[in-house]
């Protein structure tokens, strides 16, 4: 699987990612560290790449424009420490299926885990 670590998400979580056998790329380590939420969504779905974010204009973005990808998995729920991010990430990976990625947002907290299929159409 193929991920796009965002800015608020600890860079560890590239070389987490990597170590589990991940294609992950950090925002910043691809020159994308000052790019606005549209380029970063243009950019993951260019390269097919899995958006990993603490950002919640994304899921608005997505819905405005009733895009079917790029994926996004979005911690919510307030600051984490890196060691808290990357056990969930692990959650969210042991508990989604891989292909529920690439067309859904799933929402990660410390209780739960919820995915919603896109486009986001209402």
């Amino acid at each position: 699987m193929k991920f796009l670590v965002d800015m608020p998400v600890t860079p560890l979580a590239v070389t987490h990612l990597r170590a589990i056998g991940h294609d992950a790329v950090h925002a910043h380590e691809i020159g994308l560290a000052r790019a606005s939420d549209i380029q970063l969504l243009a950019a993951a779905r260019r390269e097919e790449r899995v958006i990993v974010t603490a950002d919640l204009d994304y899921p608005r973005l997505l819905a405005l424009h009733q895009a079917s990808r790029p994926g996004i998995i979005l911690f919510r729920g307030g600051a984490y420490s890196d060691a808290e991010m990357l056990g969930l990430l692990d959650r969210v990976l042991t508990h989604t299926p891989a292909l529920d990625f690439e067309g859904s947002i799933v929402v990660v907290n410390r209780r739960r885990i919820r995915r919603r299929a896109l486009p986001i159409i209402e």
